[in-house]
Formats: C-alpha cells, sequence, structure tokens
C-alpha cells in the first residue's frame, strides 16, 4: 500500500495537483517583501544575481518566485524522488532546474547551474539542501558564484504564525492567512581566486551572516 501510495505521489497528475494545491494554499498569505528593487536594478544593469536561502524557509517564498519567471530562473535540485515532485512544481512556475546534488549528479548539475547563470544571469540556491545538516552552507554555491561572477543575495522568510515540523530543518510551513515577510539582503561578492583557503573563508562568511536568522531549536 505504502509503495502504491509513493507511486502515485511521483506521476505527473499528482505534481500538477500538489503545485496547484501549494499555489492556492500560499494564495492565503499576506505577503510583506522588504528590499527587493536593490538586487532587481542590479539585474536590470546586467550584473548576474544568485538569491540565497535556507531549506528550512523556502515554502514561504513558492508564489511570490513565481513573479521572477521574466528572469528565466535556475533553481538546482536533487535527482531524488522528492527532488522530482519539487522540480515539477518550480517548473510550472517558471523556474529551470538542473537536477543533481552533493551527493548524487552534482557536478553535472553544477556545471549546468553555472551554464544557467551565465547565459540568463539568475538563479537561486538552497544553501543547505537537500539534507542539511540545517545551517551549514555547502560549498556548491561558492563555486557558482565565482565561476558567473554573480552576486549572492541572501533571503529570509518569517511568518506571524506558523508550524515547524520536526524534520532535519525545522521546516517552516506558514499558517494560512498569516503574514508572510520576505527580506531581502546586502548582496555579497566575492573576488575569484584559485586559493582554497579564500574558497573557504567565502563559505564561512556566508554562513555566518545568514545562520542567524534561522528558526532553530532552543
Amino acid at each position: 500500500m505504502f509503495k502504491k501510495l509513493k507511486f502515485i505521489i511521483y506521476t505527473r497528475p499528482f505534481i500538477a495537483f500538489a503545485y496547484y494545491l501549494i499555489r492556492v494554499y500560499s494564495m492565503t498569505f499576506r505577503i510583506r517583501v522588504k528590499n527587493e528593487n536593490r538586487w532587481q536594478d542590479l539585474r536590470k544593469q546586467g550584473i548576474p544575481v544568485l538569491l540565497c536561502g535556507w531549506h528550512q524557509q523556502f515554502f514561504s517564498v513558492i508564489h511570490h518566485f513565481k513573479t521572477y519567471s521574466k528572469f528565466n530562473p535556475g533553481l538546482m535540485i536533487s535527482q531524488s524522488k522528492d527532488g522530482d515532485l519539487i522540480s515539477g512544481v518550480a517548473n510550472r512556475t517558471g523556474w529551470h532546474t538542473p537536477r543533481g546534488s552533493s551527493s548524487r549528479g552534482g557536478k553535472q548539475a553544477l556545471d549546468a547551474m553555472i551554464d544557467h547563470i551565465k547565459t540568463y544571469g539568475f538563479g537561486a540556491h538552497i544553501l543547505d539542501g537537500p539534507t542539511g545538516p540545517i545551517g551549514r552552507v555547502k560549498a556548491g554555491v561558492i563555486k557558482i558564484a565565482l565561476e558567473t561572477d554573480a552576486v549572492m543575495v541572501p533571503f529570509y522568510t518569517s511568518a506571524e504564525h506558523a508550524w515547524f515540523f520536526n524534520s532535519w530543518d525545522r521546516f517552516m510551513l506558514p499558517k494560512p492567512f498569516s503574514r508572510v515577510f520576505i527580506t531581502f539582503g546586502e548582496e555579497i561578492h566575492f573576488e575569484s581566486s584559485d586559493d582554497m583557503d579564500d574558497f573557504e573563508e567565502y563559505r564561512k562568511l556566508l554562513e555566518t551572516t545568514m545562520r542567524p536568522r534561522l528558526f532553530l531549536k532552543s
């Protein structure tokens, strides 16, 4: 029974159903967006932009991020079955989805993501996905930024009322009709370097900058 249910979940009709369910649910959010114009002005000037967020908080932005489809956005997603579902939903919101992760198909997906940013100049990256640990920035985002000379723009979400799941990332699901706040931080740009010490310093700096906005267990 469980195997049959999992098969249904990953079918195209179910993915389409999930997309519309998420869309309708997210339309109940009263979204407030801060500092969005700053990075959009950079993109209009031809500067590549890479939005960076935590796995915990990505659900809250799905509906609003559909408005970015005009920028031809890219988002790297794992090759897992769950990734199939997420990719299917993302594609329906106008996002391109190179597939892979640090443990499976990572190099090919990373190369495809780099090519996407070089071509279209815009994408997003989930820093600690797909399996954590929570709040740990993985090296891929630094490689993407350095290879494309992209400006990294942190984004954070919070909700007036939300549920937090007992998952590795303490996944946040805003409650219906809650105010949801999407805040974009100051852009971060790293100079290209072949020094691995610099690479690790960049990774730590991004992690230190963004980690305080995670919701962690007390």
